[in-house]
C-alpha cells in the first residue's frame, strides 16, 4: 500500500514526530492512520520513561482565577526551551482551568495523563509538581501575581469587612501589590501566630548558640543574653511574618499598618485571608 505525502505531514501534524518517522510508523502499521499514531505515541512513552530519571529543573506557575477560585499549577520540565514551547504553555494553562473546573486540590491520574501525553509528543521528561486551589467566599477576593515568565506566582486572598469594597479600584490595587509584595519577599508566614511551634523553637536554639559563642558576650548575665536573644528572635520574625514586613511599595510602614490605614480610608476593615506562593524548583 502507498503512503502519500498527505498522510505523512497529517501525521507530522498531530503527532510532532519526524517526517521519516511518521513514514515508517504508517508504513509499518500498513497505511492506518490510526494505529500509527499509537505506535508513535507508544515510542515517544518509551523515550519519556528512558530520561525519566533526569532532573526537572525548569518550567513555569500558572495562576488561573474564575468564579471566586483560583488555581495554582507547577508544571516542570528538563530545558526551559521546552519550559518556553507554546504547547507546554497551553498544557499549563489547560491544567488550571481542569482544577478549577473539576475542584481538585492536588495532582492526581487525570492530570498526570494530560502531561504523559505532551511528554511524549515532545520526548522530554515532564511532571505536574504542585497543584493548589483557593477558593473565596463572601466577603473576599483573589488575586494574582507572576513574576517574569512564570519562575514565581502569587494567589492572594483578601477579606474585607464590607462587601462593597471588593469593587473598589483602591482595594483591587492593594490586592495586586500584596501579591507582588509575596512575590518579592517570600513570606515564611502570614504572622506570628501561623509560625509553627517546633520551627520556631529551632530558630532559638541556633540563635542561643551563636550568642553562646561570641567572645564579646562572655561572662554577661544570663537577663542580657536572654533580652538578646528576644530581640534577635523578633527581627527574625519581623522579616520572615508578611505582616510585619516592610511593604514594598514604602517599606517605612508594614503590611499590617498599609491595611489598617487602607480600612480606614475605604471605611471597612481589610484583611489578609491567605496566600500561595509558588517558585520554580521550590520544595
Amino acid at each position: 500500500m502507498g503512503i502519500s505525502a498527505e498522510d505523512v505531514k497529517k501525521l507530522r501534524e498531530k503527532t510532532g514526530a519526524g517526517m521519516m518517522e511518521c513514514k515508517n510508523a504508517l508504513v509499518e502499521t500498513g497505511g492506518d492512520f490510526a494505529g500509527a499514531e499509537k505506535l508513535l505515541k507508544e515510542k515517544g512513552l518509551a523515550a519519556v520513561e528512558k530520561r525519566s530519571g533526569r532532573a526537572t529543573n525548569e518550567g513555569k506557575v500558572f495562576v488561573t482565577i474564575k468564579d471566586r477560585a483560583a488555581a495554582l499549577v507547577e508544571l516542570v520540565s528538563e530545558t526551559d526551551f521546552v519550559a518556553r514551547n507554546p504547547e507546554f504553555i497551553a498544557l499549563g494553562e489547560a491544567i488550571a482551568d481542569r482544577v478549577l473546573e473539576k475542584g481538585y486540590t492536588g495532582p492526581n491520574e487525570e492530570l498526570a495523563d494530560m502531561v504523559t501525553a505532551l511528554a511524549a509528543k515532545i520526548r522530554e521528561n515532564m511532571g505536574l509538581k504542585r497543584v493548589r486551589l483557593m477558593t473565596a467566599g463572601s466577603g473576599e477576593y483573589l488575586t494574582k501575581y507572576i513574576h517574569g515568565d512564570g519562575a514565581i506566582g502569587v494567589a492572594v486572598k483578601l477579606g474585607a469587612a464590607d462587601e462593597g469594597l471588593l469593587e473598589k479600584e483602591e482595594f483591587k490595587t492593594l490586592a495586586f501589590n500584596l501579591a507582588l509584595h509575596i512575590a518579592a519577599f517570600n513570606p515564611a508566614a502570614l504572622d506570628r501566630d501561623h509560625i509553627d511551634a517546633g520551627f520556631l523553637k529551632e530558630q532559638e536554639e541556633i540563635f542561643r548558640k551563636q550568642l553562646e559563642g561570641d567572645e564579646k558576650l562572655k561572662g554577661k548575665p544570663a537577663n542580657v543574653i536572654d533580652n538578646i536573644l528576644k530581640g534577635k528572635v523578633n527581627k527574625y520574625l519581623s522579616d520572615i511574618c508578611l505582616m510585619e514586613q516592610g511593604y514594598v511599595k514604602d517599606e517605612k510602614f508594614t503590611v499590617a499598618q498599609v491595611l489598617s490605614d487602607m480600612g480606614k480610608q475605604l471605611g471597612a476593615a481589610i484583611s489578609v485571608v491567605d496566600y500561595v506562593y509558588f517558585k520554580v524548583g521550590d520544595s
